[in-house]
């Protein structure tokens, strides 16, 4: 029986399957894409089909994903969460830099703020660790601002198991992102870890940027469930554990339909054991 929801810090439950806003930007996550009618659609459709949590960063475009999230859905419905994160400057399409100075942290949460015209983000997500900014600093900075009411909930991206025990000992850390797929499963200890913590997991690249949707393996069992390999890619996700919460993003109304329908496909043991061989 597949766990249909996940509760954000204990508290906050959202549908598991959720969506990510980052292919409503160009190539490269940068700049816009398209016609923003699309993208406004998109979302609009996304809640209408009962999505509950939207992530989304402040260096998507840069400032373009949040704020088509604002145009979109503002005043948002009661129930939506929305995660954005912080702490990468872009100066390009291929430019990522890490940001974790307090200054530079607070700056970005309240930059996000305005642009998603909210009072609150329920859950602000560090991008990136700084390695030049002690954690305690980066994290005390986000803890001040929870303390002021801006952020709800923490949540770190890209972090390894041991990380994410150094930060749980400095404050509460309610979900975390990391790449996690069939195919890439190096993240399986921070997974087990956030399952006995009772922590979220919001794997990205949940498709493996594509690769799954036609991999071969993918491809047979979906035929038998009347599916498409990258909805089983996703269904995959969903039955591997209950605190994994995937956000898979499009700039597509088609393929966000066949991406949500994923959460209605009940894989057998006998498809858990033939996609377990991608790992």
């Amino acid at each position: 029986m597949i766990q249909e929801t996940f509760a954000i810090g204990g508290e906050r439950p959202v549908r598991r399957l959720g969506y990510g806003t980052a292919q409503l930007t160009g190539p490269g996550y940068w700049g816009p894409r398209g016609d923003a009618r699309d993208a406004v659609a998109v979302l609009r459709r996304a809640v209408e089909r009962g999505v509950t949590l939207i992530d989304t960063a402040d260096n998507y475009g840069p400032s373009v994903a949040e704020e088509l999230l604002a145009e979109a859905l503002h005043p948002y419905p009661e129930g939506l969460l929305v995660a954005t994160k912080g702490g990468v400057v872009r100066t390009g399409d291929s430019a990522w830099h890490i940001a974790g100075r307090p200054e530079q942290l607070r700056a970005m949460c309240e930059a996000s703020l305005r642009r998603l015209r909210l009072d609150t983000i329920d859950l602000y997500q560090l991008h990136r660790l700084d390695p030049e900014v002690p954690m305690a600093e980066q994290l005390g900075t986000l803890d001040a601002l929870r303390a002021e009411g801006k952020i709800r909930h923490l949540g770190l991206d890209t972090v390894t198991a041991e990380q994410l025990e150094a930060a749980l000992e400095l404050t509460d850390i309610a979900a975390v992102q990391n790449r996690y797929n069939l195919l890439d499963r190096a993240s399986e200890p921070l997974l087990k870890l956030c399952e006995a913590r009772g922590i979220a997991f919001l794997p990205w690249f949940p498709l493996g940027n594509g690769s799954l949707t036609t991999d071969p393996v993918c491809t047979e069992v979906a035929a038998a469930h009347r599916a498409t390999p990258g909805q089983i890619a996703l269904a995959w996700l969903l039955h591997r554990s209950p605190v994994l919460c995937p956000t898979p993003g499009t700039g597509s109304l088609e393929h966000l339909e066949e991406n949500l329908a994923a959460a209605a496909v009940r894989l057998t043991e006998a498809d858990l054991s033939q996609l377990g061989t991608l790992g």
